[in-house]
């Protein structure tokens, strides 16, 4: 069986295909084609509240060049996902029957809640009973989750993202109603909080802290990372630390997001899965197909040809 995610987010979309792989207890998704693609909707939608012209025909062929991509890869089954950006902008909905109607691909435009759902599919497998705070930072909207007892007991979007900040479009009551909910939900006698951090742009920092997988980040290094990447100029971010463009100039901002929550919860270390949107979504589709309701997975890597690929416990 092959499935397809789309996730369209506000800085960028990102298309995967994974074939599923089932083999005696376990059953393997594993990467067949990933295209991240750098079309910045929020750039448009949190400074005019419209997706320009110019960003809804490279949207619109973008979209054809996926349903190729289904076609040709013979995708069982595929789900597409907008966020924020899309959520927000007074055109989204337009652009979406224009989708829908022209190419044959159906969007869900999700809330901030199913967002945080979708996501928390694909990083329940890391979780113990301890206490986490997931935060996952966006372009446009920052979801933050509290896990207590092995359960999830706190949930919560706010318009605060990479994108919004770049733009200066991220309001200080925001942060202020931010700082209040993760001081009022965080509380002393749940323990010690451990974060876990989801999105592009914390992966990003981990990779450049150089630390062995799966362990965790302190606070202490997410600032000396941050500090290293602000003293290098675009251009250096892009050759130097080999960062791709749309992602050199957010991943400051992103980490002030990231900072910010952990002190407030005074955690200071943060867990970086590597799964997101995306792949919550390919354990959805999977649910799906095979009429299960729950599933849990873990990364694996896959040695001979280098890609990425999850696993899960057959039930």
């Amino acid at each position: 069986m092959k499935l397809a995610a789309i996730d369209i987010g506000s800085n960028a979309i990102r298309f995967q295909v994974s074939s599923v792989i089932e083999y005696e207890e376990q059953v393997l998704f594993k990467k067949m084609e990933y295209v991240r693609f750098p079309l910045r909707l929020g750039h448009d939608v949190f400074t005019t509240n419209r997706i320009s012209k110019k960003s809804c025909d490279k949207f619109m062929k973008l979209m054809q060049a996926f349903k190729l991509l289904l076609e040709l890869y013979e995708v069982d089954d595929y789900m597409l996902c907008a966020t924020s950006a899309m959520r927000e902008s007074e055109n989204g909905t337009e652009l979406v029957d224009e989708v829908r109607k022209n190419i044959g691909l159906t969007i869900e435009v999700i809330d901030g809640q199913r967002e945080a759902e979708l996501i928390n599919t694909a990083i329940r497998a890391y979780l113990g009973t301890q206490t986490y705070l997931h935060i996952d930072v966006g372009g446009g909207s920052t979801e933050l989750n509290i896990y207590f007892g092995g359960k999830k007991i706190k949930t919560q979007s706010f318009k605060i993202g990479s994108v919004r900040i770049l733009e200066n479009q991220d309001l200080p009551i925001v942060w202020t109603e931010m700082e209040r909910w993760v001081k009022d939900n965080a509380k002393a006698g749940m323990g010690k909080v451990t974060a876990v951090g989801t999105g592009g742009n914390i992966s990003k920092i981990f990779e450049l802290g150089k630390l062995k997988p799966h362990k965790l980040m302190s606070l202490k290094k997410i600032g000396e990372v941050t500090e290293m990447i602000k003293n290098h100029t675009l251009e250096e971010r892009i050759y130097k630390l080999q960062m791709n463009p749309d992602r050199a100039d957010v991943i400051v901002p992103a980490s002030k997001i990231y900072s910010r929550v952990m002190e407030w919860a005074k955690a200071k270390y943060i867990f970086v899965p590597e799964v997101g949107l995306k792949d919550g979504m390919m354990l959805q589709l999977f649910e799906r197909n095979h009429n299960q309701k729950k599933i849990d997975f873990v990364n694996k890597e896959d040695q001979t040809k280098g890609k990425k690929g999850f696993v899960i416990p057959k039930r």
